[in-house]
């Protein structure tokens, strides 16, 4: 898991989202998380965790990264958590229901990962909230590339 910080807050918007990126890969989550940060301008107020592979570094997902990275990128605002496939969804949801293992605020988000990873991390350096940080990645989803 690393920690990667960009962009800013808007006047008086207060505490940045966190933004986790959740791959069965590494070097898929590290990339995502610093393409996201590179296109929203660098910088150092929003916190963007990469939390990659599995406990012994090979593929696969882990909890125990997964609840790392948030608790590194929550400031209070909420943690928007971004994920590849769907056993990455599953150990996210598993942590939610827990109730203990991820931040307050903790939220599991419906997007395509690079393009809403970059939506995320894009609107959450606005100083925009949860909510809407959550909104601007689902809607990569209609992003056409025709």
């Amino acid at each position: 898991m690393s920690e990667r910080t960009t962009g800013g807050t808007a006047a008086g918007a207060g505490t940045p989202v966190g933004v986790v990126l959740v791959s069965h890969s590494a070097p898929v989550a590290e990339s995502v998380a610093a393409l996201a940060v590179g296109l929203a301008g660098g910088g150092d107020t929003v916190p963007v965790a990469a939390a990659g592979g599995g406990p012994d570094g090979g593929l696969g997902t882990s909890a125990e990264l997964i609840s790392e990275a948030a608790r590194a990128v929550d400031r209070g605002a909420g943690v928007a958590i971004l994920v590849d496939l769907g056993s990455a969804v599953l150990t996210v949801k598993s942590l939610i229901a827990e109730g203990d293992e991820l931040p307050d605020g903790a939220r599991l988000v419906d997007a395509p990962f690079v393009e809403g990873a970059v939506a995320a991390v894009v609107t959450a350096s606005t100083g925009a909230d949860l909510d809407a940080v959550a909104a601007a990645a689902g809607e990569a989803y209609g992003y056409r590339k025709e």
